[in-house]
Formats: structure tokens, C-alpha cells, sequence
């Protein structure tokens, strides 16, 4: 465990410092530009793995009870001691991962937390570990529970996880073209930006971690176009620079609509549904405003050139 977390604190270093280099690069172009830096998106990302570095030293995650429930009412136990048995690891917390990160957008509960990923109005590197505080409250191990049900033992599936989440840091750059025959399979950067796009046609899509062939195969996998150019952030911009608001924004915002339902059946569709849900139909969900966009085009006047 002491070997364990010292490597955890060498990588996040490494990721750290990485994501620094790079905002300099960035800031220095910038002012090449003649326009000012968004540093203070940096330094939201900086808050927020601080944030989740206090709340890890505190006993709040659902992780645990889940994993206990699921370990000890498994049907096998499943040593990992050869290269299939790794890949068959790998498929599976892939196929789990795909499943918790399409949640995380087309639930409103788990998109509290999972917001303040996509809040940044740029993509860095920085934005790989904007995280979100909350994450260990959402109760979001019950969508890799079933690997420790089949027999894997908890602490090789969060290893697993982790080798997920650190391929994914360099996915988060603007910077890095496609990459041909590697775009069919494999997550990359381009297929990440459209992930991380608030263009009506990019939206919930492109969910994998490692693999893109879970989105393939289940119709979520998205092209970047050169002719549609990503735009960062959320459909309503997040402006504030206060890392606290960052965090917690989404629920007091899903608090209130909670609050507001008016009967007990709104108020769980406002938890289970997707964001922007609203009761009468009208929300900003990724539906409704791409219904919008197709009405608009088929009311715009054809023009004979």
C-alpha cells in the first residue's frame, strides 16, 4: 500500500507538471495572439484535485460497502495470472467504464459530479483531472461491482480503473491530429474532443475510456468534422472562476428543481432523467435541442442561387 501510494503521488506529479508545461506553451501563444490566457481554468483544475485529495482522507465512499456486498456474495474467484485472463480484465472494466461514463451523461444525478469535468471552456490537459468533488458520494462503483461479483478482487478492479483514467490524460489536448487507422479502436484525442464538444451534434457521445468499440458497437461513436468545429464547455457556459461554485452549481441547481416538483414522481425524474429535463416536456435536454435545431432548418426559407 506504501509502494502503492507513492507511485500515486510520482504520477500525479508527472500529470501535473505536464499539464503546466503545456499552459505556458498555450498562455505564450496566446499573447502571441494579443489575447489573455484563461488561467484561472488552471487553477480550477489545481482546486479541484486538491479538493479530492482532502476528501480521499475521509471515510465517505460508497466504493467500499459496494465492493464488500459484491465480494462477498461473488460466484467465482478469479486470479489474474496470465495474459488472458488481463485482457479479459481489460475488456470487462472497458464494457463497466463505457456503461458509468454514458450514465454520467444521460443521468442527472451522476451529471452533478460529472459536470464539473466538462466545465472547463478549454481543452488542456489540466481538464483531465477536474474531476469533481463528489464522486465518492455518487455511489458510481456499483457500475464495476459486477467485476468484483464475477471474482476480482476490489483492489485489482480500481487498479484497473486507474490505468483507464491515466490513458485518458493525454486525450485531452487540441493539439494532436488524428491518428488514422488507430481512430477505429482505440480512444484518441480527436474522438475525446468530440466528447467534450457542446456542439449540438456532438453531444452525448464518444463515452469509452481505453476503446471506442463499445460506442461503435452501441451508436454513441461520433467523427470529429472539419467542418464543425468543437466548442469547449457546457450548452450554458460555466463563467464563474470560484472553484467552490464549480463544484456545487449542478446540485443546488437540481436541489431547487427538486424543490420545486410538484409531486413525488418529478422529483425522482429530476434525479433518474437526463439533464435539462424538464415536466412539461420543454427542457434543454440533448433531444429537445437537437429537435429544436431541425425545426429551425426546416423553417429557414430556400433560397434559389
Amino acid at each position: 500500500m506504501h509502494n502503492f501510494a507513492k507511485i500515486a503521488f510520482f504520477v500525479t506529479s508527472f500529470i501535473v507538471a505536464v499539464s503546466l508545461v503545456e499552459a505556458c506553451f498555450l498562455a505564450r501563444k496566446a499573447r502571441k495572439e494579443g489575447k489573455a490566457y484563461p488561467w484561472h481554468e488552471v487553477w480550477m483544475s489545481l482546486a479541484d484535485l486538491a479538493g479530492r485529495k482532502l476528501f480521499a482522507l475521509l471515510p465517505l465512499s460508497l466504493a467500499t460497502p459496494i465492493f464488500s456486498f459484491a465480494w462477498e456474495h461473488r460466484i467465482f474467484t478469479v486470479e489474474i495470472n496470465s495474459a488472458l485472463m488481463v485482457l479479459l480484465l481489460f475488456i470487462g472494466q472497458e464494457f463497466c467504464y463505457y456503461w458509468y461514463h454514458r450514465a454520467s451523461h444521460r443521468i442527472r444525478f451522476f451529471w452533478a459530479t460529472h459536470a464539473v469535468h466538462h466545465s472547463p471552456n478549454e481543452l488542456t490537459l489540466g481538464t483531465a483531472y477536474r474531476l469533481g468533488w463528489t464522486g465518492k458520494l455518487t455511489g458510481t462503483a456499483v457500475f464495476f461491482a459486477p467485476l468484483v461479483w464475477l471474482g476480482v478482487r476490489p483492489e485489482v478492479v480500481l487498479a484497473a480503473l486507474s490505468f483507464n483514467l491515466l490513458y485518458q490524460f493525454w486525450l485531452h489536448t487540441t493539439w494532436i491530429p488524428k491518428l488514422g487507422w488507430f481512430e477505429y479502436v482505440f480512444n484518441t484525442p480527436s474522438a475525446h474532443r468530440v466528447h467534450h464538444a457542446s456542439n449540438i451534434d456532438y453531444l452525448d457521445a464518444n463515452f469509452g475510456g481505453v476503446l471506442v468499440i463499445f460506442d461503435r458497437l452501441f451508436g454513441t461513436y461520433v467523427e470529429e468534422r472539419a467542418d464543425e468545429p468543437c466548442v469547449y464547455g457546457l450548452t450554458t457556459p460555466t463563467t464563474t472562476h470560484n472553484p467552490i461554485v464549480n463544484q456545487f452549481e449542478h446540485w443546488v441547481s437540481l436541489a431547487r428543481d427538486i424543490a420545486s416538483a410538484r409531486n413525488l414522481w418529478a422529483a425522482i425524474s429530476y434525479l433518474a432523467l437526463p439533464p435539462g429535463w424538464s415536466p412539461d416536456g420543454k427542457g434543454d435536454t440533448t433531444e429537445n435541442l437537437r429537435r429544436q435545431v431541425q425545426e429551425a432548418h426546416a423553417a429557414a426559407p430556400v433560397t434559389n442561387r
